[in-house]
């Protein structure tokens, strides 16, 4: 009890500090990851990849309320798409947490803390640049036949 009270009074205090809220159930990331997606179009060649794996990286949080919901994820995540494609006004449709139907999160009112959704992608950005800095660590040393680690010399 301590710790839900706890956390409601948080919750609280971040929407005092910041009382701008943005739609739940998924809807904040569909339309980031549409917006994304469509900019990525826009590039060409290799530099349009980027854009296409973090689109479908936020499609995760949708997929997952489906998935928690017993849902078709397939199905339910084309359809999500569509609505969204369909007009940019359909930007707070999302994931109904309890039946998994698409809905309007604002006629459900189901909101987030703008702060609470800007500081997820903050962290995640960091945790992916993070996990590609240690990924070119390890890849930028080899085993010598000694056993000891020798640096390669990027050319």
């Amino acid at each position: 009890v301590e710790r839900n009270l706890q956390d409601s009074l948080h919750v609280v205090r971040n929407v005092m500090i910041n009382p701008r809220l943005v739609p739940g159930g998924g809807a904040l990331e569909m339309a980031l990851s549409r917006e994304i997606e469509e900019m990525g179009a826009k590039m060409d060649g290799i530099k349009k990849w980027p854009y296409k794996a973090i689109g479908l990286a936020l499609e995760v949080i949708p997929r997952t309320l489906i998935q928690n919901c017993g849902g078709s994820t397939i199905r339910k995540m084309t359809e999500l798409r569509a609505i969204h494609a369909q007009n940019a006004e359909n930007w707070t449709f999302g994931v109904d947490g309890t039946t998994g139907d698409l809905v309007d999160m604002n006629k459900l009112e189901i909101w987030d803390p703008l702060a609470v959704r800007i500081q997820v992608l903050k962290t995640a950005i960091e945790t992916s640049v993070m996990l590609l800095r240690i990924d070119d660590i390890v890849s930028g040393t080899k085993k010598s036949t000694g056993g000891e680690r020798q640096e390669v010399m990027p050319q």
